[in-house]
């Protein structure tokens, strides 16, 4: 959880509002990050694949236009 915490709290507070998990128990830990982060976690729910696969495919489409060395703290928002 420190290594999500170290990595998420350069983010605007606006594009950390809320993460969400896969239910493995390696999240146990999860009231630290919330503590650290100030966010709310989310779980996947039980039974319900389609639920992963569209957090996994989004995360692949962005991993195409981001590569993994880019740092998001410098991102801007562009209307």
């Amino acid at each position: 959880m420190e290594g999500l915490i170290e990595g998420l709290s350069p983010l605007p507070k606006h594009a950390r509002r809320s993460i969400t998990f896969d239910r493995g128990t390696e999240f146990s830990a999860l009231p630290h990050l919330k503590a650290g982060l100030g966010i709310d976690p989310w779980f996947c729910d039980p039974q319900s694949p389609w639920q992963k696969g569209t957090f996994e495919n989004s995360n692949n489409r962005l991993r195409r236009y981001l590569p993994r060395k880019s740092d998001p703290t410098e991102f801007t928002t562009r209307y």
